[in-house]
């Protein structure tokens, strides 16, 4: 399985590029033995030149290319920004700006940030969440935000295994239904039998058949009633 890490993080060291690497790493000590994870580190902080010149020019460099192509091509990603001005940065979203739209369409991707307070922790889900879910990625439910004062401090390290454990099993099922049916934002079409997540037992698509000459509509047992019939039907018992 290939994991790409997208890391907005500007410094060097870097908070955000720290825990990136720790969710990486969960990710990568939870995966099968007989699929180990294949991690690619995208740094977008030497992107910026060229990420600025994509939206000028319409054409990306040969190093945001190869970025965009890994991020395209992953089986799950881990994305990772740190806070400015109480959301993602905006090499963040240009990064994300230039990508394909469809390019995230059922991929699973774990978000995480980091800032100097808690008190930007709902980032996450007011700003990075939305953001994926309108690329229709797979966002797992538990996302990871870093502070400061959460560095060395109990209970970090707990929701980084448990947002890994969950792109695991995400990336695993994902990677079970390569070459079956299609699975798209959690959804399976085309008559599958498994969930994204691989969790979900096996059944049945739900089948309908054309409306007979009467109107109706079956589904499995279910007859369904036209509307326009059942208020007919009012009307001529009134």
């Amino acid at each position: 399985m290939k994991l790409v890490v997208v890391s907005a993080g500007l410094s060097v060291p870097s908070s955000t590029r720290l825990l990136a690497d720790r969710l990486a790493a969960a990710v990568g000590r939870q995966t099968p033995a007989d699929a180990p994870a294949e991690i690619q580190v995208v740094e977008l902080r030497e992107l910026a030149v060229e990420i600025a010149h994509h939206f000028t020019s319409g054409f990306p460099g040969r190093a945001l290319s190869a970025a965009l192509d890994a991020v395209t091509g992953a089986d799950g990603l881990v994305v990772a920004t740190p806070v400015f001005s109480a959301s993602y940065s905006g090499l963040f979203k240009s990064f994300f700006d230039v990508l394909d739209p469809d390019a995230l369409t059922g991929k699973p991707v774990l978000i995480a940030a980091t800032g100097g307070s808690a008190r930007h922790s709902l980032v996450l889900e007011h700003a990075l969440r939305p953001l994926f879910s309108y690329l229709r990625a797979v966002v797992v439910p538990t996302g990871v935000y870093a502070a400061s004062e959460d560095w060395g401090a109990e209970g970090l390290e707990g929701r980084i295994e448990r947002a890994a454990a969950e792109l695991t099993r995400l990336m695993t099922g994902l990677s079970a239904a390569q070459g079956g049916p299609v699975v798209n934002g959690g959804s399976v079409a085309n008559g599958g039998s498994e969930g994204a997540d691989g969790s979900e037992a096996a059944r049945p698509a739900a089948r309908t058949v054309p409306a007979a000459r009467d109107g109706k509509v079956r589904a499995g047992d279910l007859e369904v009633v036209p509307f326009a019939q059942q208020l007919a039907a009012l009307g001529s018992a009134g």
